[in-house]
């Protein structure tokens, strides 16, 4: 794939205005009260995996009104100390998976909550165990379109709050030392976004060329799934643009994002067509702006890369990163 967005220079001053909402912050806050009325950990048992080095747990949460919502919870072996967690949220299309996937933080020495994601899991990976009980009206195939006529109904409005009651799930379970960073790519970096934001006692973030990002320029500079699951829904339902734009506006990163107060890691790959680089640069240039904090954020950029970005390089520099921003010895 040639160069098709911005030139890096000008990425890296790229602030676009800002479009949202006048009750951004109360709708948000009363999604997340009517969520937060249900105790957050349902159960937490123990798994025989075969691993000897990571300890396990198939744990399951409560998400969005109450839903349950499955994940791995992995601690590394023969740990007696609490540790601080990472919590991770995966990519478009995929699930949990199986513990076996999941070995980077715990072996790295972290505890590390992986998050299902409801009505995924059927696109790659070894799958997800997570449905979405809320029903939906016409949507494109996928779940971005679904009940995108309104913030209240949106498919993405469950998923976020999903995430940040994966924050809360992490603070509950045993073993953690109380400091959470969250972690993901592509839809998982826009997920960990919207959980920093959302929840502004996260103290790291790591967004890999995250999805969700300055959501109506990627509709027009991408021809790519899963925007074009939207573009798609639209050229039909013509009378529901304003609608679904409007929903938009409560679920993108470069909003959310400024919500945030943690320090963070990003990543950019300049020939990336699921996530625009000018999309992920806009969320990255913007912040932490309303909280009044000045974290430390960096972004490393990836300029002969598509959407597979660093790759096993990015996850070392997360660990090298990490272990600055969260030592595992606090103080």
């Amino acid at each position: 794939m040639a160069l098709f967005d911005l030139p890096l220079p000008a990425l890296r001053e790229y602030r676009p205005e800002l479009d949202e909402p006048a009750d951004f912050d109360v709708f948000w806050a009363g999604t997340l009260s009517r969520a937060r009325r249900h105790e957050v950990l349902i159960a937490a048992e123990p798994v025989e995996t075969g691993l000897s080095r990571v300890d396990t747990w198939d744990v399951t949460f409560a998400g969005h009104d109450g839903a349950s919502i499955r994940a791995w919870y992995q601690r590394p072996a023969g740990v007696a100390g609490d540790l601080p967690t990472v919590v991770e949220y995966v990519g478009y299309g995929g699930g949990r998976s199986l513990p076996v996937d999941h070995l980077q933080w715990p072996s790295a020495g972290y505890n590390h909550l992986v998050m299902d994601s409801r009505g995924q899991g059927s696109g790659w990976g070894a799958g997800g165990q997570t449905p979405d009980p809320v029903g939906s009206g016409p949507a494109a195939s996928g779940v971005m379109t679904r009940g995108i006529t309104s913030p209240e109904t949106s498919y993405l409005t469950r998923l976020m709050t999903d995430a940040a009651r994966a924050v809360d799930a992490a603070r509950a379970l045993p073993g953690g030392d109380g400091r959470v960073a969250v972690n993901g790519g592509s839809q998982g970096g826009g997920l960990a976004i919207a959980a920093a934001g959302l929840v502004p006692e996260v103290d790291a973030v790591m967004a890999n060329v995250p999805f969700l990002c300055h959501i109506r320029r990627a509709l027009d500079i991408t021809d790519a799934d899963p925007y074009q699951e939207i573009v798609r829904y639209l050229s039909v339902n013509r009378e529901q643009v304003a609608a679904a734009e409007n929903t938009l506006r409560y679920v993108d990163g470069m909003h959310l994002g400024r919500r945030a107060t943690a320090d963070a890691l990003f990543s950019v790959a300049l020939r990336d067509m699921v996530c625009p680089p000018s999309t992920i640069f806009a969320a990255y240039n913007h912040w932490a702006g309303a909280g009044g904090a000045s974290p430390a954020t960096e972004i490393e950029v990836y300029p002969f890369n598509g959407h597979e970005g660093g790759g096993a390089l990015q996850q070392m520099r997360q660990i090298a990163w990490l272990r600055e921003t969260l030592p595992l010895v606090a103080g």
